[in-house]
């Protein structure tokens, strides 16, 4: 099940991008930080339990933009994360946005271009870590 703005548990949410990254878990302040900085939020559930999440941040005017796409490893290949970025899409669009935005690596090109529909296009990235300045 597909559900826009949920309410958040900043444990489970964790533990949900820690598997789908292979990152270690540490607990975030997800639902605080989405409340204050995102369009909106999207969860996919199987039986209860969170699977897959993205959210939808934005400038407040035309522009939003994709970030935190995550499928639980165990749910993968299911179509899950196509579902949750077309719902995000539709979101962004309700909104008024004109223009959706993803970075994503190398690898997740034909996800993101064939799967969900986004094209090409350049753009720019600056690291703001000192260290890799």
């Amino acid at each position: 099940m597909i559900v826009t703005r949920f309410p958040v548990d900043d444990a489970v949410l964790s533990a949900l991008h820690a598997r789908a990254f292979g990152v270690p878990v540490a607990v975030k302040a997800w639902a605080a930080q989405l409340e204050r900085h995102a369009l909106t939020w999207v969860g996919a559930f199987d039986k209860g339990a969170l699977v897959g999440f993205v959210q939808v941040a934005w400038d407040g005017g035309e522009h939003a933009f994709i970030l935190d796409t995550a499928v639980d490893p165990a749910a993968q290949r299911r179509g899950i994360g196509i579902a949750l970025v077309r719902a995000a899409t539709a979101e962004a669009r309700a909104a008024g946005c004109s223009w959706l935005h993803v970075d994503h690596e190398p690898h997740l090109d034909h996800f993101y271009r064939a799967g969900c529909g986004f094209r090409p296009t350049q753009a720019g990235l600056i690291s703001l870590d000192s260290h890799d300045t």
